[in-house]
């Protein structure tokens, strides 16, 4: 996420982060940098140049130039600046009415569909509510069936009327069917359209105007950088909306999108899309993604997915089982579960503060621990519940069985080993687990 960006940030904030002699001429210079970086993201020239020019009155109004930590300052008022530039809070979504019509708006292949099956699924499960998905692309070949999958994954109705070509219609009948199922919130999907055309841009309008939704939201590939943001503001003017969801900020993302688009059409970026899969949603927070963008990770946001996915039961089971020395694999393996379920790991290593510039070039992808588990299932129960069994004939079969390397399998044995006696010692501080101690940092 944001990877060139965050790099060309970093070299060009370089030179004041020490405590050499820093001069209005290398400030100066260092801003210029700064806008170079941001003009490669994508960012609009006319907000890159404001933002500098801002970020230079601000710093030589407080005495950069004379304070002991410079650099560190430096940093700071741009961090301040761009998390400004973002929308400076998170904004929630106008969950009001009964149901709650939420209308998704965008270009094709903006990613409409699978992150209204995100949306259902994040309000399901964060938010107790009770979602209908309405398909009323009546034009893309097979979207009423990719959202009735998307449903069926999450566990979300999904109202079509597949010889209906009137979207207005539908949108009014999906709304209807969503009552009489007691269901409280209505995501509409859209046909994606362009803003030129002048047909399709009347369809939503007629059908934004007959549904009176609670939100109308604008999404957009972030991919897409400055384009998305001219294609924003087309929309607004036509809808109004109510924020933007930044889709594909896993891919190859520039950021001009996500850091210019509040400016131009001030209207909040309200979610974001980390990934493929259904629980790849995210809140958006300004202030988190400026740390992100400036290399300083974001470690609230791993702690807030550590604590969602904490099994305080499982816990106190492993807990115990440390404590009389029968920790094993099966219990290895249930903690590899619960961090899984946090997220696609590149991301999540990139919220560990300074990691995002170690781990740029490599590719960690969401398998990074199938061999781990190949080897664990290629185990007997008494070998996982008691590893001191496993010799060499034991490893020989287990490499065999996993498609592995004895070598894998001791590389295992030892890092299991280790992490054994780590958590053992720990039992002085209550031996807690790997998902306690995330769930357990404040906050």
């Amino acid at each position: 996420m944001f990877n060139s960006l965050s790099e060309k940030l970093d070299k060009a904030l370089h030179v004041l982060k020490g405590h050499g002699s820093i001069t209005e001429i290398n400030v100066a210079e260092t801003l210029k940098e700064v806008r170079r970086a941001l003009l490669d993201a994508d960012v609009n020239y006319k907000i890159a140049k404001e933002f500098t020019n801002t970020v230079k009155e601000k710093a030589l109004g407080q005495n950069v130039l004379t304070t002991l930590q410079p650099g560190q300052l430096m940093v700071k008022i741009v961090k301040d600046e761009l998390t400004k530039l973002m929308g400076g809070d998170a904004e929630g979504i106008n969950l009001s009415g009964n149901p709650s019509v939420i209308l998704m708006s965008g270009l094709q292949g903006s990613g409409k569909t699978t992150f209204s099956g995100k949306l259902a699924q994040f309000l399901k499960t964060k938010k107790s509510k009770t979602p209908m998905l309405v398909a009323c692309d009546v034009y893309r070949p097979a979207a009423i069936d990719q959202l009735h999958i998307v449903g069926e994954q999450i566990g979300a109705e999904v109202y079509s009327d597949p010889g209906n070509n009137d979207p207005v219609a539908i949108a009014l009948a999906g709304i209807a069917e969503a009552k009489s199922k007691g269901c409280n919130v209505v995501i509409i999907d859209t046909a994606g359209r362009l803003a030129v055309d002048e047909e399709m841009m009347t369809e939503i309008a007629n059908i934004h105007k007959a549904i009176t939704p609670q939100e109308t939201l604008f999404v957009v590939d972030s991919m897409t950088g400055q384009d998305a943001v001219n294609t924003a503001k087309a929309f607004n003017d036509i809808l109004n909306f109510d924020g933007v969801i930044l889709t594909k900020l896993d891919g190859d993302t520039r950021g001009g999108a996500a850091i210019s688009i509040k400016s131009v059409v001030n209207k909040p970026i309200k979610f974001i899309g980390t990934g493929e899969k259904m629980e790849a949603i995210d809140i958006f927070y300004p202030a988190r993604m400026a740390d992100r963008i400036l290399g300083m990770g974001d470690v609230v946001s791993l702690v807030e997915r550590a604590q969602e996915q904490f099994d305080e039961q499982e816990a106190r089971k492993i807990q115990k089982k440390i404590a009389k020395n029968q920790f094993g694999f099966d219990d290895f393996l249930s903690q590899i579960q619960q961090i899984k379920k946090m997220g696609n790991m590149k991301d999540l290593v990139g919220m560990i503060p300074g990691m995002g510039k170690i781990t740029k070039d490599i590719d960690i992808d969401d398998d990074a621990f199938k061999h781990i588990e190949a080897i664990i299932h290629s185990m007997t129960p008494k070998e996982r519940s008691n590893p001191s069994l496993i010799n060499a004939s034991r490893k020989k079969r287990i490499g065999a069985g996993s498609g592995t390397s004895i070598q894998e399998v001791n590389k295992l044995m030892k890092q299991f080993n280790q992490m054994s006696k780590m958590m053992k010692m720990m039992q002085g501080s209550k031996g807690k687990t790997m998902m306690q101690m995330m769930k357990n940092m404040p906050r």
